[in-house]
């Protein structure tokens, strides 16, 4: 057995191979190499090679944040839950809750083929040849497909039915995220700063709840960074990744969260808040909308309202940048890049507020 890498007691690998032995016995019985890929603030991820394969295994870091455990076992049991059914993603061999065979709560999936976009000088950027037209175009239809196969999945038949608490939802949205906003202060001393367009939106959205509410399963981080794509054209997804934020909630939020850095035909000169694409390229919302509405179903009549909350969701959550820059943790120039972000997410929510009255 032999153990490679920088992984400073993340694995115990006499112990793991005596799991993997019960639990994945297809991986074979040779001697298991263990090899770091990634290893973050949040969790970590090793290659397993073994006789007849490799697998990955994800785990909380040597130092953990906080519910991070929790939250492997949860993205865990999402994955397995999805086993099965159309939803591009790692297949989920198990999961492991004993700490005492590697230190900590962790799981086993394939290694899922493809790459993934990756985000740098403001931007999202996709790998050639699908960093321009027209292969970029069909990348946001993918990642729709994706979100249609997911949303098509019955929750409760997968044995999900206690995931999340679907109960009120949307009612919980701008309370949880205005809660997050606020939290920065004690996290980081951030005496925070005006947000036009915050109270207003907020207000807004209180008021303006949708009753059409349908509970499925959410990914909650919809994004072709945390997506994996086929290596040639045409763009088809292979995995959605990264599903810490996975409950059950309402599947249109991710839906939103996709669209609005796209264009929005209403305003065709203007570019979206989020900004992250060479908009040009990409389908605008309302086509990416009605291809999803083709697949799923769904009542999309009150769409606005979760492209509203996907704002104000958004520059709640982006403006955690400001405050680390503030706090002298991220640069000056990655602080201003957020804060225009930030602003501009509220700014683009309050615009659309104040159009649907």
């Amino acid at each position: 057995m032999r153990e490679a890498g920088p992984l400073n007691g993340l694995v115990d690998v006499e112990r793991l191979s005596a799991w993997l032995d019960v639990q994945i016995p297809s991986l074979g019985d040779g001697p298991l190499e263990v090899s770091m890929l990634h290893g973050g603030t949040s969790n970590v991820i090793l290659s397993l090679r073994r006789g007849l394969g490799e697998v990955i295994l994800r785990r909380p870091p040597a130092v953990p944040p906080p519910n991070s455990e929790k939250v492997i076992l949860r993205e865990a049991r999402v994955l397995q839950a999805l086993n099965g059914t159309p939803v591009p993603h790692p297949f989920c061999h198990a999961s492991c809750s004993d700490a005492s065979v590697i230190g900590a709560p962790f799981y086993v999936m394939d290694r899922a083929p493809g790459w993934a976009a990756e985000l740098r000088d403001g931007r999202i950027h996709h790998r050639p040849p699908f960093d321009k037209p027209p292969y970029e175009y069909g990348v946001p239809y993918a990642m729709v497909d994706g979100l249609v196969a997911l949303a098509n999945v019955d929750y409760k038949a997968v044995g999900l039915e206690d995931f999340g608490k679907p109960d009120n939802f949307l009612e919980r949205q701008v309370d949880r995220w205005s809660s997050q906003l606020g939290s920065y202060g004690k996290l980081y001393g951030y005496a925070g700063r005006e947000l036009p367009g915050y109270e207003y939106v907020r207000a807004w959205l209180k008021a303006n709840i949708p009753d059409t509410f349908k509970a499925g399963v959410m990914h909650g981080d919809v994004g072709t960074p945390n997506a994996l794509f086929a290596d040639g054209p045409p763009a088809r997804l292979t995995a959605l990744i990264d599903w810490e934020l996975s409950t059950i909630g309402d599947p249109l939020l991710d839906m939103a969260w996709l669209c609005n850095g796209l264009r929005d035909e209403r305003e065709p000169d203007r570019a979206p808040a989020k900004a992250l694409y060479f908009a040009g390229n990409m389908p605008t919302r309302q086509e990416l909308l009605r291809y999803y509405v083709s697949g799923v179903g769904r009542d999309v009549s009150r769409f606005d309202y979760y492209q509203i909350l996907a704002m104000f969701k958004g520059g709640c959550i982006l403006e955690y940048k400001v405050a680390q820059s503030a706090a002298g943790i991220l640069s000056r120039e990655t602080g201003e890049l957020f804060s225009r972000l930030v602003l501009a997410n509220f700014a683009e929510a309050e615009r659309f507020a104040r159009r649907a009255g």
